[in-house]
């Protein structure tokens, strides 16, 4: 019988807090485009923009806790920190992009000549002029408790940010 010196990764509290920040990251991307496909809410660039830091967050993520399990630990707390920090960025992208919704400040030119796609063959160019719609960056579709979607992402990205933090200084710790 073969017996394994590592902790059981449910056990081990990096990994906890590394794969509760990963199921949550999964949850709000998951969300992100639903409201998209399933909700109609089309996103603008800085709303896609957004969207970098999960796209590359979930699988670091889930590299970090295969790393931890493998009790690889000093490299998993790298990696932790390096999605941590991402994720902060992302939330600042997102405080950014909420002001421009609140007009504190502009946005960038690529948000005013952001049109949403238009299915090919329907028409011709006049036709599909009729009906194209701008996506304005600085024009919030939808708000719950008075943040839109860009302030959610800032509150959820910084949650994540400290997350992957934690996650990244506990791994460390017991490295």
């Amino acid at each position: 019988m073969v017996t394994s010196t590592l902790p059981r990764p449910e056990r081990d509290p990096a990994y906890r807090c590394g794969a509760a920040a990963l199921a949550a990251a999964a949850a709000i991307i998951l969300a992100a485009l639903a409201f998209e496909h399933i909700g109609g809410y089309r996103p603008c660039p800085l709303c896609l923009q957004q969207r970098y830091a999960y796209y590359a967050g979930i699988p670091l993520l889930f590299g970090a806790l295969v790393l931890v399990s493998m009790g690889r630990r000093k490299i998993a707390a790298a990696i932790f920190a390096l999605v941590a920090a991402a994720f902060l960025a992302n939330a600042g992208l997102g405080v950014y992009h909420a002001g421009v919704e609140w007009k504190l400040w502009a946005g960038p030119q690529t948000c005013q000549l952001a049109l949403e796609p238009l299915p090919t063959g329907q028409g011709g160019l006049l036709k599909q002029l009729e009906t194209v719609r701008v996506i304005r960056c600085d024009e919030a579709p939808w708000q719950l408790l008075g943040l839109s979607f860009a302030g959610w992402n800032a509150v959820l990205s910084l949650l994540l940010s400290l997350g992957a933090f934690t996650a990244s200084r506990l791994a460390w710790q017991r490295a």
